[in-house]
């Protein structure tokens, strides 16, 4: 299953008040794994960066004055997140700005299924904070670069939180890696490998091993059986 991890800053908390896009950032994920794609951009708002807006993800004018305008990449952010699902914390707010651009470009609006991590959180852990810095600490996940919002590294910290909302590291117990490097190819299919467990009893185990049969007496049915003739 294809998802893309997405999250967006602003010039504001409302699109309809005018706000716009300034930074866009993707992270394709496959089967609950990270496949390296990602897909960053800045934008030119064509506006006046509000000081709130800035102290939040530190984007100035002057950075954005020469970064492209959201309608030069519109075609090339649709042909990145094709029909995949979406990953979005608070995914109305990314959605409600992203559909705003598309129509001021005469673009139809999203028609991607999405899956909200805000949500996600709140039903697995209510009445705790589902902020992305408060699931990063729950789920000791290093955010210690995230000293402000930026869309790309949001999105790679919301894709491991989201990967942990979802049970992704207990699945296979941790042994992916070890699984992998022991895989044989059949067909076009990889077939996971188990190294054959130690099986030599030691004389101790031996011994105790006779102690029990002793034990069982009559019960001990097998012992009376023909052997087998070697081949």
């Amino acid at each position: 299953m294809r998802e893309i991890v997405l999250d967006t800053e602003t010039t504001g908390l409302d699109p309809a008040a005018g706000h716009r896009v300034v930074e866009l950032g993707c992270v394709e994920i496959m089967n609950m794994v990270a496949t390296g794609k990602t897909f960053h951009v800045y934008f030119n708002p064509e506006m006046l960066m509000p000081a709130g807006a800035q102290d939040i993800h530190g984007l100035s004018d002057e950075f954005l004055a020469d970064k492209p305008l959201f309608g030069d990449q519109a075609d090339a952010f649709l042909e990145f997140i094709g029909d995949a699902q979406l990953v979005i914390h608070n995914a109305s707010f990314d959605i409600g700005f992203l559909n705003a651009e598309l129509a001021r470009l005469g673009k139809p609006k999203l028609a991607n299924p999405y899956v909200d991590t805000v949500t996600m959180a709140r039903r697995k852990f209510p009445g705790q904070r589902a902020s992305l810095d408060a699931l990063c600490e729950r789920f000791g996940i290093d955010n210690s670069s995230r000293t402000k919002h930026g869309a790309l590294l949001d999105s790679e910290l919301l894709a491991e939180v989201y990967l942990e909302l979802s049970g992704g590291r207990q699945r296979d117990l941790g042994l992916a890696p070890e699984i992998a490097a022991r895989a044989r190819v059949e067909g076009g299919t990889a077939i996971a490998i188990r190294p054959p467990r130690p099986h030599a009893a030691s004389i101790a185990e031996l011994a105790a091993h006779a102690e029990f049969v002793k034990k069982l007496g009559e019960a001990a049915l097998w012992l009376k059986a023909e052997p087998l003739p070697q081949a």
